[in-house]
């Protein structure tokens, strides 16, 4: 299990207000070697530790429009 105690959440600038976001921590890469992400509608809810090659390949597909309806 990973400590995402320190992290420092952002969400994305093409975020819109739909409440279809995520926040990312990517401030936790050096340090506990994951990229956090979360539910900004549910901050206190649960998150997800990813590693960074997961997440560069997760952004990837979503650019390439793999995960487009």
């Amino acid at each position: 299990m990973n400590d995402l105690a320190g992290a420092v959440w952002r969400t994305s600038s093409r975020s819109n207000d739909q409440g279809l976001c995520v926040e990312v921590a990517d401030n936790l890469v050096d340090v506990a070697g994951v990229v956090g992400v979360r539910d900004s509608k549910d901050q206190a809810g649960p998150t997800l530790a990813v590693s960074p090659p997961g997440w560069t390949a997760f952004v990837a597909a979503i650019r390439d429009g793999q995960f487009d309806r």
